[in-house]
C-alpha cells in the first residue's frame, strides 16, 4: 500500500514537472511572437512616416527621382514581406534606401532647414531606435526559447512539436564595417 502511494506521488510530481516545463516553453514561444509583433508595429510606424518624408523631399530634390523611387519600392517590398526572413531582407533594403535619401538631403541646405523635414527625420530616427530595441528584445526571446527547447530536459518535453526560431541578424556586410572618421 505504501509503495503504491509513493509511486502515485512520483507520477503526480513528474506530471506536474512535465506540465510546468511544457508551459514554460509555450510561454517563451508566445513571448517570441509578441516581440515579433512589436517589431511589426514599429516597422508600420516607419512605413507610415516614409510617404510624408518622400513628399517633403520631392519638393526640393526633383531630379533625385531615382532615390525617391528606390525608397518607395523598398517600402512596398517591406510592407508585403510575409516571413521573418523576407521581412529582414526587405527591411535591410529599406534601411539602405533611407540612408541614400538622407545623403541626398545633405545636398539641399533648404531641405535640411525645413521644419517639416526635420520633424519627420527626427521621428524616423526615433522609430529606427525603437525598431532596433524591438529587434534586440526579439533576439533575446528567441535565445531564451531556443535554449529551452534545445537543452535537457526541455528538449525531451519539446520533442518535435517546437521548432527552433531564427533571430534577426545583419545581412548587409557594409553595416558591420566601422565608419571611417577623417579630420
Amino acid at each position: 500500500m505504501a509503495v503504491a502511494l509513493i509511486i502515485i506521488a512520483l507520477v503526480i510530481i513528474l506530471a506536474i514537472w512535465f506540465i510546468t516545463l511544457r508551459n514554460g516553453i509555450i510561454e517563451k514561444n508566445n513571448r517570441c511572437d509578441n516581440a515579433l509583433q512589436t517589431i511589426d508595429t514599429q516597422l508600420q510606424r516607419r512605413f507610415d512616416l516614409i510617404p510624408n518624408l518622400v513628399e517633403t523631399v520631392k519638393g526640393y530634390a526633383k531630379h533625385e527621382s531615382g532615390t525617391l523611387e528606390a525608397v518607395t519600392a523598398a517600402r512596398a517590398a517591406a510592407t508585403s514581406a510575409q516571413t521573418t526572413g523576407e521581412r529582414l531582407a526587405a527591411d535591410n533594403q529599406l534601411t539602405a534606401a533611407l540612408r541614400q535619401l538622407f545623403a541626398v538631403s545633405e545636398a539641399y541646405p533648404d531641405l535640411k532647414a525645413n521644419a517639416n523635414f526635420q520633424q519627420l527625420q527626427s521621428e524616423l530616427a526615433d522609430t529606427e531606435n525603437r525598431v532596433s530595441y524591438a529587434r534586440q528584445s526579439y533576439n533575446d526571446c528567441v535565445l531564451s526559447y531556443n535554449n529551452a527547447i534545445e537543452t535537457f530536459p526541455g528538449n525531451i518535453v519539446a520533442g518535435s512539436s517546437f521548432k527552433k526560431r531564427e533571430g534577426f541578424k545583419v545581412e548587409d556586410p557594409a553595416a558591420r564595417q566601422a565608419p571611417s572618421v577623417k579630420f
